[in-house]
């Protein structure tokens, strides 16, 4: 398991300085399901854990002081307790959501510690320093990189051959609370991606998606075609608007 675990601990690392430095979206928990599921050779198991993770963590986003639970470690924790315990990914996001609390909590901590660096960086600007200002910056990925690999590493290594008869040991009550929590957490992210991003002039087509779901059994593949047709005809429309109002323009313009 020594491997496994280091690999793991590598890829949250990596996945550690993407989310607040590179933005390749590798961090995403639907990315580190695949990686986490390879590395622990189930792949299947691992797309399924991401996606129902990636469902919670979609309406989630950081907005300046407001952090939410960290995604990277999220992803990666409750990936790795599915896989190893053969549980349900809805009790794997009951699992995973702790954790990443816990460990925005350190990461907020560590930026806090840190803070006091950016005077020292703000002198080396002062004095054209752009060697040091890299070197500072080196530094802080350097640390988030060893930070993320740690936490990812140490429960993993330690806790996985005790995970499976942790899960045996839980009562009953408990799984299935943890179970139902699970469910609810994607209602509750898409909650929060919907306070975001709707607007009343979109609102026909949810009603449109709701009811072609849940009345038709539309299935969710098919459900998203749909919604690329829609969004398809509305910018292609949208665009031949532009068009004739340039044309109209430019005729006055000429004087044609």
């Amino acid at each position: 398991m020594l491997t496994e675990a280091l690999l793991i601990a590598l890829w949250a690392g990596i996945a550690g300085v993407d989310l607040f430095d590179v933005q390749l979206h590798i961090h995403r928990p639907v990315v580190s399901g695949l990686v986490v599921g390879a590395i622990l050779g189930d792949i299947k198991t691992g797309l399924i854990t991401g996606a129902t993770l990636e469902l919670v963590w979609m309406g989630m986003v950081p907005l300046a002081g407001a952090q939410p639970p960290n995604v990277v470690i999220g992803g990666i924790i409750g990936t790795v307790f599915a896989i190893l315990s053969g549980q349900d990914p809805k009790i794997a996001v009951g699992v995973a959501v702790p954790f990443a609390i816990a460990v925005q909590a350190l990461i907020t901590l560590l930026f806090t510690a840190f803070s006091p660096i950016m005077h020292k960086a703000d002198k080396y600007a002062e004095e054209a320093n752009t060697r040091g200002i890299e070197n500072i910056n080196y530094l802080g990925i350097a640390i988030l990189f060893v930070m993320y690999a740690v936490i990812a590493f140490l429960p993993v290594y330690y806790g996985a051959e005790y995970a499976t008869n942790i899960v045996q040991k839980m009562p009953t009550w408990l799984t299935d609370g943890l179970a139902t929590a699970g469910g609810m957490m994607p209602a509750i992210g898409f909650a929060m991606l919907l306070k975001i991003m709707l607007k009343k002039e979109y609102f026909a087509f949810l009603l449109v998606g709701f009811i072609v779901v849940t009345y038709f059994k539309l299935t969710l593949v098919g459900t998203a075609i749909l919604g690329l047709a829609i969004a398809l005809y509305d910018f292609y429309n949208k665009k031949s608007s532009d068009d004739n109002t340039q044309f109209k323009k430019e005729v006055r313009t000429n004087g044609i």
